[in-house]
């Protein structure tokens, strides 16, 4: 039995998003850029590069960050 998927309203910073913008964000002490791969209801995937991902550790150069973790870069 499947429930009803429960609408909420999207916020105007998520909604202005799009992909291959450019953000910047914190992770084990170190900020890094990248831009929007794809956008998710609560996060976005972040493309990074080879360099910024060996820096924070991640197991390769997409990496999902919360909509609350992270700044436009302009």
């Amino acid at each position: 039995m499947a429930f009803p998927r429960k609408e909420r309203p999207i916020s105007d910073f998520v909604a202005a998003r799009k992909v291959d913008e450019k953000i910047s964000f914190v992770r084990n002490n170190h900020e890094v850029s990248g831009t929007i791969y794809k956008i998710l209801e609560n996060s976005v995937i972040v493309q990074l590069s080879n360099e910024d991902a060996d820096l924070i550790g991640a197991a390769s150069n997409l990496t999902v960050v919360s909509h609350k973790n992270y700044s436009i870069v302009e």
